[in-house]
Formats: C-alpha cells, sequence, structure tokens
C-alpha cells in the first residue's frame, strides 16, 4: 500500500477538523433547543470536541501503516444536560431531532441524532442519571432495552457496565454552554480550532 501523498495528508487534516466544527455547530443549535426548556438548568460540552485537537496515528490503514499523525477523529458529540425534572425525555429527544434536522435544511450540516449523546445528570450533585434514549417509544422492544433499569423512567436509557467518569466534567474537559442560573450563554463554534477549521470556517455548513 502507497504512503499517503502530502495532498491526502492535508486533505485528512482538513477534514478532521470541518468535522468537529460541524459538531460543535450542532451542540449549538441542540443547546439552543434544549435551553427552551425550563427543567434544562445546564448544558456542557464534554469529550473530544470540546477539546483542540491533537494529533494521532489514526485507525485509517494507510495512514496507521505509515505511522502519520493526522488530528484526532471526532465520531460523535457529548453534551452533559442538567435536568431538574425527567418527565419530559421524550420531548427532549424530539427537539434534539428537529434542531439536526433543521441545521440540516438551513445549513446543510449532517449530524445524525445518534451522534449525539446527551448525558443526564442530576442538578446539585452531578450524580449520572444515564443517558437520552434515541427510540421513539419507550420500551422498543430492542435487546437494549432489557438492561436493568433502562426504561424505569421512559426515555432514560441505561446501558450494560457503563460507567459515567466524574473528570469529563473536569473545567480543562467540559465547555459550559448554557446555564440558566448564571446567565452563562456560549456558543461551541467559537472555541479555539485547529488551523484547518479556522481557514474553513466560512465553508463550515458546505458539507455533510
Amino acid at each position: 500500500m502507497a504512503r499517503p501523498s502530502q495532498r491526502a495528508i492535508a486533505e485528512q487534516d482538513r477534514y478532521l477538523a470541518l468535522r468537529q466544527r460541524q459538531f460543535r455547530i450542532a451542540a449549538d443549535v441542540v443547546t439552543e433547543a434544549f435551553a427552551a426548556l425550563p427543567e434544562v438548568e445546564r448544558v456542557a460540552l464534554i469529550g473530544s470536541v470540546a477539546r483542540p485537537l491533537e494529533r494521532e496515528v489514526p485507525r485509517f490503514r494507510a495512514f496507521a501503516r505509515a505511522g502519520i499523525a493526522v488530528w484526532h477523529e471526532c465520531k460523535d458529540l457529548d453534551l452533559a444536560v442538567w435536568l431538574g425534572r425527567l418527565d419530559r425525555l421524550d420531548r427532549l429527544r424530539k427537539m434534539r431531532s428537529r434542531a439536526l434536522r433543521q441545521l440540516f435544511a438551513e445549513r446543510n450540516v449532517g449530524v445524525a441524532d445518534h451522534q449525539v449523546e446527551v448525558f443526564v445528570l442530576e442538578p446539585g450533585s452531578d450524580r449520572y442519571l444515564g443517558r437520552l434514549c434515541l427510540y421513539n417509544a419507550c420500551p422498543k422492544g430492542k435487546p437494549d432495552c432489557y438492561v436493568p433499569g433502562c426504561g424505569a423512567q421512559p426515555f432514560l436509557r441505561q446501558d450494560q457496565d457503563f460507567r459515567f467518569h466524574p473528570d469529563a466534567l473536569a473545567p480543562e474537559r467540559c465547555v459550559t454552554l448554557f446555564d440558566r442560573a448564571a446567565g452563562i450563554r456560549r456558543r461551541a463554534a467559537d472555541l479555539p480550532a485547529a488551523e484547518e477549521a479556522r481557514q474553513l470556517d466560512g465553508r463550515a455548513g458546505s458539507a455533510s
């Protein structure tokens, strides 16, 4: 297998930087939708989309075989959401879907529902409660639905052997986008980005 050319490496870097940019745009539209519900007390961006990209040898075969490092690949968008009540999770789920559909229709930025993970936390304690479900019914009858505790609160998903790591909320790993009590509203799209993303900023909505 031929070693990737400098052009191929640059193109891969541009794509990975742009993909993080698109996830950040999605974080903003989903957060804006969530903020309309009074029970949403806080929304924070966590995971690799929240942080400046670092270089690493990727899973892509040609790059991996040659030991070529490119920007980290952001595979999904992680949001932590503190909720004051849990009886309207289906509405929250629908708002996520509606915001992403609108983003694609208006800006041609393609982010699917399953790529936006919403981790539900308890206000005050930061206790992890579960994930916002993707299914349009609860229970849906899928294997996931038989995990102990899943669906005890409708549309609050529980995952086998999953543990939410508290360090995901550490200040250096987490960016608060919305905090109702503190009056904070911040745009993920304004966070520092890789040079390739800054160069493509004016065209961020041109690729999906």
